[in-house]
């Protein structure tokens, strides 16, 4: 996994009640936060999307 920048941005997300309650359940699984499943989907989703993207992350 990538290291992180020290410089990090806050979002609010709003997400239907199914798919919050699986993410919380795939955190308490591998026993991390909510935040660090999200932030993991979306770097993937990333570099699935966009494999030549050089993010920051």
């Amino acid at each position: 996994m990538k290291t992180r920048s020290a410089a990090a941005v806050r979002a609010s997300i709003s997400f239907p009640a199914d798919v919050y309650e699986t993410l919380e359940g795939i955190a308490e699984e591998k026993k991390v936060s909510l935040a660090w499943v999200v932030r993991e989907a979306a770097e993937k989703y990333i570099a699935d999307k966009w494999p030549l993207f050089k993010g920051q992350g």
